[in-house]
């Protein structure tokens, strides 16, 4: 593996962001079963995601290898009763981690840069939901520090809300 490095996306990393987010939910897919979690990104998309929103890759060499998106503006899932009140939070959204390195590390080192790039911001907390499935990712966000906040259905898809403070440099 060559030096991991974490930077903001580009454009022409588009149909890459695509590929992976694609890979990870037939990965999902077929190991869980059909789920809001088996939908296949395209390389429009990502774009559109790129001009509204902070997004980080993870890059093993030149091969992208992982990414997650924060965002200002309060996804339609969240609900904020659930989380400490802070003026400036940020909601991570859209992280995926290529499944041919999944459990290397590259998630935890993402989540990190994530919240370094939020006390810079400044922001005082990093907000997210995750799955309450079985393909649901909320022991690793546990893992990385945040903590659950609640568990809500939202549009009958059963959710569970994160939560990490962090102290604005």
């Amino acid at each position: 593996m060559a030096p991991l490095s974490i930077v903001p996306a580009v454009a022409a990393d588009a149909s890459a962001l695509a590929t992976l987010h694609t890979s990870v939910a037939e990965r999902l897919t077929r190991d869980y079963g059909k789920g809001h979690w088996s939908s296949v990104v395209t390389a429009k998309g990502v774009l559109r995601n790129l001009e509204h929103n902070r997004v980080l890759v993870a890059r093993d060499g030149e091969r992208l290898v992982g990414t997650l998106s924060l965002v200002t503006k309060k996804p339609w899932a969240i609900d904020p009763a659930y989380f400490t009140a802070v003026r400036r939070p940020l909601y991570l959204l859209n992280m995926a981690v290529d499944p041919q390195v999944q459990r290397s590390g590259i998630g935890r080192f993402l989540v990190e840069e994530a919240k370094a790039v939020a006390r810079a911001w400044p922001a005082e907390a990093i907000r997210l939901d995750a799955y309450d499935a079985e393909a649901g990712a909320g022991g690793f966000y546990a893992k990385c520090g945040f903590q659950e906040r609640g568990r809500v259905v939202y549009r009958e898809v059963p959710l569970v809300y994160f939560e990490a403070l962090v102290a604005p440099e």
